[in-house]
């Protein structure tokens, strides 16, 4: 056997005994579920959120304090103007009143009633009226001038039947738009950031235990040190792959409870590249991304020995990704440009950037020539990270007699 096969073979015992220590164990279940729970929790607090933000918008009414005879043909044109709002951006339901010997106090009062709460008031003259709104009532007084204006052009019109009928259409796009090539690029960054960034952080965990209960030594001593941390990255790798393939399938099958208008919205989203050429490019950036970033982990998780080590190394990382999203998110939307240009050279940023000109663009040559690019600094990287776990093993104390017995196996 050769020392490049010997190599190889260590390397996947490694990567077996990772994956299966990972794997086959009752946390993995709830790990693998772990974004359920943290949707559920996601939900509950938005829905939370969402009530707390409307506050008494169900109790909002906008006020117009006309005549009788004009009340009713506000309400006419009220009814007209609310259908071409969805529910949640229609304003709020209006009530009338007849006008007292005093308009302006009137108004003013208003605000204060019980029953509802004012969110803005008219009074006056329809072609001079004066409009009174809160703090959160700007809108609701635009749409009460535009209710006015209506109720006027109504009148001088002599009265309110259509002057037109028309027929409305659905239409079902057969290729994506090109706002859906934009939405795919920015689903496509944000899914292989959080994949990445959920995923790798667990080598860090994973070495730092290994190097308190001296399993690395034994290891070091049994393997080189290059079969140790590849081998690690490969096994860790395997426990990402199952989890994307998990939740992927999870995902697929999702389209099916999708109701038909919701599937209308969703055949204008695509990538320009087509779907079956962009799930394997996004799974190969997904790859580089993650070979990157978990070297990198690796390597701090052999530079620290307790948690609060880790932590403290870690963060730098997190936020240099952040700084990576950001700037991939910004070249998603300036396709072509030199920002996205400078996204898609750049090694920590070039995975996400790239996806995203998978769902831009429809050329295949940048890929190939992109991913030759990301393999060299995915070697680079785990060259840097083989070093530095090396020297994170020697420090340990016995690591060095590990290494005095692989040069004397060799």
């Amino acid at each position: 056997m050769t020392n490049r096969q010997r190599m190889i073979r260590q390397t996947l015992t490694i990567a077996r005994r990772d994956f299966t220590a990972t794997v086959f164990t009752p946390l993995f279940l709830l790990f693998l579920l772990s974004p359920l729970i943290m949707i559920s929790f996601g939900l509950v607090g938005a829905l939370g959120g969402s009530t707390l933000a409307r506050g008494n918008d169900g109790n909002d009414r906008i006020v117009a304090i006309v005549a009788p005879e004009t009340a009713r043909a506000m309400a006419s044109a009220d009814d007209r103007l609310r259908r071409v709002f969805r529910r949640s951006d229609a304003p709020p339901p209006l009530v009338t009143q007849a006008p007292d010997a005093d308009p302006a106090r009137q108004a003013s009062a208003t605000f204060d009633a019980k029953d509802y709460e004012a969110a803005a008031v008219l009074y006056g003259p329809l072609d001079r009226p004066t409009i009174l709104y809160g703090a959160q009532g700007g809108r609701a007084a635009s749409y009460l001038a535009q209710l006015a204006e209506q109720t006027l052009r109504d009148r001088a019109s002599g009265g309110i039947k259509a002057l037109s009928t028309a027929t409305k259409e659905p239409y079902v796009r057969t290729t994506a738009s090109r706002s859906g090539h934009s939405q795919s690029a920015f689903f496509a960054v944000t899914g292989i950031f959080f994949l990445t960034l959920f995923l790798s952080g667990q080598a860090v965990g994973t070495m730092a235990e290994e190097r308190s209960n001296k399993v690395i030594e034994v290891l070091a001593a049994a393997v080189p040190l290059e079969a140790v941390f590849l081998g690690k990255l490969l096994g860790m790798f395997g426990v990402a792959v199952l989890f994307v393939a998990f939740w992927g399938s999870l995902i697929s099958q999702a389209g099916t409870l999708i109701p038909g208008s919701g599937a209308r919205i969703l055949a204008e989203i695509g990538p320009a590249i087509g779907l079956p050429v962009f799930v394997l490019l996004f799974f190969a950036y997904f790859t580089m991304a993650y070979m990157l970033l978990g070297a990198v982990f690796l390597s701090v998780g052999a530079q620290a020995s307790t948690m609060r080590e880790i932590q403290m190394l870690s963060l730098p990382i997190t936020i240099v990704q952040m700084a990576m999203f950001g700037l991939a998110s910004s070249a998603a939307s300036q396709p072509g440009s030199t920002l996205a240009t400078v996204a898609e050279i750049f090694p920590l940023s070039s995975p996400f950037a790239m996806a995203a000109h998978a769902a831009n663009r429809p050329e295949i040559w940048p890929h190939l020539a992109a991913l030759a690019w990301q393999l060299l600094w995915v070697s680079i990287t785990i060259a840097i990270g083989a070093s530095a776990f090396r020297r994170g093993v020697l420090k340990s104390g016995s690591g060095r007699k590990g290494l005095k017995a692989m040069f004397a196996r060799r």
